[in-house]
């Protein structure tokens, strides 16, 4: 992927999505923040700007989902399909990185997956086969992001198009993790179900960002 690849992330206001953005910015990507509130995101585009020295700019989500060549997916999973229907038209032939988690208030510890059997199920429902989805970074902790220390965590990656999961890889490691090929997208319901439990166990333990690692794999090995 090009440097001067933009990327779009719709609930780009979010905990995670403004996270995410501020790696991607710092590594030199132009970055438009999509929200449903359009001045909301160009004020924290102005203030990522200064912060990271990188190009950001704040859009409603349709409009960030077409003036982007990818489109990460940071909403609350009660707003997903919404959104989904709404940015719809404008993700035909991109790819999408589809971060939500079916996360159900006021038991987010407990695993609750939809129906569906995950939110990227839904999202390929709604999106069709011409979008090149992909689900990743749910189990990233938001803070870890805001932090500037190290993430310390791996990415596992989810698609059945196997060049847009290597994009995916390749932001996941611009955020200093380790990303992982993890299968076809059906396999994404693991790492949602997994992001409960990870909830709980930064209550359990008070931590925050608990995240995971695959061992057995070499440092650097993602494929």
């Amino acid at each position: 992927m090009e440097a001067k690849t933009k990327i779009g992330i719709v609930g780009g206001t979010g905990d995670l999505g403004s996270g995410l953005a501020k790696h991607w910015a710092r590594a030199g990507y132009d970055l438009i923040l999509g929200s449903r509130n359009r001045e909301k995101a160009q004020a924290l585009a102005a203030e990522l700007s200064t912060q990271t020295g990188g190009s950001l700019v704040g859009e409603d989500n349709l409009t960030a989902a077409k003036r982007s060549d990818v489109i990460v997916i940071a909403v609350p999973f009660l707003s997903h399909e919404a959104i989904l229907n709404e940015i719809k038209p404008a993700l035909q032939g991109k790819i999408v990185i589809d971060a939500v988690v079916a996360l159900v208030p006021p038991k987010v510890s407990l695993v609750q997956l939809p129906a569906e059997g995950s939110a990227s199920a839904i999202a390929r429902n709604i999106l069709g086969e011409d979008v090149r989805l992909v689900a990743a970074f749910h189990n990233v902790g938001a803070s870890k992001l805001h932090s500037g220390e190290p993430v310390n965590c791996d990415v596992l990656v989810f698609g059945d198009d196997a060049a847009a999961r290597e994009e995916a890889i390749r932001l996941a490691e611009i955020l200093g993790t380790r990303g992982i090929h993890g299968g076809p997208l059906a396999n994404s319901a693991a790492a949602e179900a997994m992001t409960s439990i990870l909830i709980g166990i930064n209550r359990r333990y008070k931590v925050a960002g608990a995240g995971i690692r695959i061992t057995g794999l070499a440092p650097d090995e993602h494929l």
